[in-house]
């Protein structure tokens, strides 16, 4: 099997070597103005698993888990952190600090309570962990109030599709299945769950429900909660288990609780999700803009059309440079089109029309693909041929391979000591230009005082919505500060600000964990929070499970809540 970096995304031998790191160090001086790349440190050796600190465990593995349990040094780094800029960094520098006493890999449901009731007893805090990918500090083994110390709870071993109901389009998946594994597993009967993140590879199917995670869909089934029929969880108190319905009315929901709650209600064990046939027609374009707010207002028409594409990402101009995609010299909306029952020569030509109506050009026209590799030109746009025979849209095809290659950069970009990072949020329509302009605004002052305003900000939309769109910002500087922590810091925060302050979400798709608290606080309504302390007394009363997440603890008596 590859090997996974211990401190950095992805898979090690992915990880840009020195030369190329150099020459990645090159375009990053030159995309913020810098003199040279002696303007920025040399390029770093990455880290080994000898440059590892992390400290002995403060508790030991107990006999009643040790079967499925370790407090090997590596296992332990590895399930130290996320995959955040602050996690990188700190991996980078061998600070394993955090890390869990020890970590546990559940083969069933039985283990899963066991390791929670013995956590319990312990005053011992209990880190669900799925792939480890979190980017907003949601995986971190930081133990509460009173709590003698922290254990991880990776579910990899849970990781199976168990049933397949083909009548009604669903499968009974486990918690710990990675992306790749589940589709794997499905593809035998010729479905798939359609629902792929960036960090697809390395995440899991628990992990998308506890986070909420976005994926496939820029319209419709957006999140991963349109894919849920069901899901069990284990808890403190027992198992939470909802009832397979395809809809209901039936007071507020269960799954809406398990949804989203990050890991401090319960461990997500399995769910039944909701598949489909894997597509066999497939339809592609770009379109061009030479202004900025033209490209969002043919978005916004096409999420109000009715026409739901699986594709419609719109990129400013240096977010297509930074990711090498053909756009003209201006933005790009790359549309897309599946269907696994009929071609889709009509949908892509009325999104394209509803383009050019906004001011685009498309002078390729509709790419037509079937699954029998066949690929054809439709009818608008006169270089048909050539593209076609490359398979699909060029620049769809380069924006799918920056996309998943983008968190191996970031890993790089922090050997060279460049901030580097995204944020991401959602917002009405009529808010959009307001907020852009605001969040600039912000981000640009912060680059001024961290880094001589020698910084870069990039925007694109992730998802759209007949109501609003979900912009997806990245910024990368570099630093005057010392340490670069300090300056990622005050950009973060300017950043959150200007979302909060424009009456954006803090988060559309990366959770709240512990990054994003601050503002989530003053977002939700504070009669939530205390709806919500009153689940975790219900289901949680020690407050062992990821303490410090969507809500602060505190010991009192036998439960933790908010001072």
């Amino acid at each position: 099997m590859r090997a996974r970096s211990i401190w950095g995304w992805g898979f090690e031998d992915k990880l840009p070597d020195e030369a190329a790191r150099r020459a990645l160090g090159e375009q990053v001086a030159a995309m913020l103005g810098l003199a040279s790349l002696d303007s920025l440190p040399a390029p770093r050796a990455l880290p080994t698993a000898a440059d590892l600190r992390v400290p002995e465990p403060r508790v030991a593995v107990p006999e009643e888990l040790a079967a499925f349990a370790t407090a090997d040094l590596v296992a332990r780094a590895r399930h130290t952190y996320g995959k955040s800029y602050p996690d990188l960094v700190r991996g980078f520098r061998g600070d394993f600090s955090p890390a869990p006493d020890f970590v546990t890999t559940p083969r069933n449901e039985d283990e899963v309570a066991a390791i929670l009731r013995w956590c319990e007893a312990e005053r011992v805090a209990a880190i669900p962990f799925g792939g480890g990918t979190s980017v907003v500090g949601g995986v971190e083994a930081i133990a509460g109030h009173g709590q003698r110390g922290a254990v991880s709870i990776d579910m990899g071993a849970m990781d199976r599709v168990l049933e397949i109901d083909l009548t009604s389009r669903a499968a009974r998946i486990q918690a710990g299945a990675l992306g790749p594994s589940l589709e794997k597993q499905l593809a035998v009967h010729g479905l798939s769950l359609r629902h792929y993140p960036q960090s697809f590879e390395f995440s899991t199917l628990g992990g998308w429900i506890a986070t909420r995670a976005g994926g496939h869909f820029a319209t419709l089934y957006t999140h991963i909660d349109d894919l849920v029929e069901s899901v069990r969880m284990v808890t403190p108190r027992g198992v939470f288990a909802s009832r397979r319905l395809p809809s209901s009315g039936a007071g507020p929901s269960p799954d809406r609780l398990v949804l989203g709650s990050e890991g401090i209600l319960g461990v997500v064990t399995e769910a039944w999700m909701r598949v489909v046939p894997r597509p066999k027609w497939r339809a592609s374009a770009s379109v061009f803009f030479d202004d900025f707010f033209a490209g969002a207002n043919a978005a916004r028409a096409i999420a109000q059309s009715g026409l739901y594409p699986a594709n419609c990402r719109w990129l400013d101009a240096r977010e297509a440079l930074l990711n090498g995609v053909p756009s003209e010299g201006g933005a790009v909306l790359l549309l897309g089109f599946e269907s696994a029952d009929h071609p889709l020569d009509a949908s892509i030509a009325r999104a394209i029309a509803l383009a050019t109506e906004s001011g685009g050009r498309c002078p390729s026209g509709a790419k037509l693909r079937h699954d029998d590799g066949r690929t054809s030109q439709g009818s608008q746009g006169s270089q048909g041929s050539q593209s076609a025979a490359r398979g699909g849209d060029a620049s769809s095809e380069t924006w799918r391979r920056a996309f998943l290659d983008a968190p191996y950069l970031q890993s790089a970009l922090v050997s060279l000591g460049v901030i580097a990072d995204t944020f991401e949020t959602a917002c009405t329509w009529d808010r959009f230009e307001a907020l852009h302009a605001a969040v600039t605004r912000a981000v640009n002052g912060a680059f001024a005082r961290v880094s001589g305003g020698k910084g870069s900000l990039t925007c694109r939309f992730t998802h759209v919505y007949p109501d609003g769109p979900a912009p997806y910002f990245t910024f990368v500087a570099s630093s005057r500060e010392a340490d670069p922590l300090a300056a990622w810091a005050e950009i973060k925060r300017a950043a959150s600000d200007a979302l909060a302050e424009s009456g954006a979400t803090i988060t559309h798709h990366h959770a709240v964990g512990r990054t994003h608290r601050p503002w989530y606080d003053r977002e939700r309504p504070e009669l939530f929070a205390e709806a919500l302390r009153g689940v975790k007394r219900a289901l949680d009363p020690a407050a062992i499970l990821n303490p410090g997440v969507l809500i602060d603890t505190v010991e009192t008596g036998d439960f933790a809540h908010d001072p």
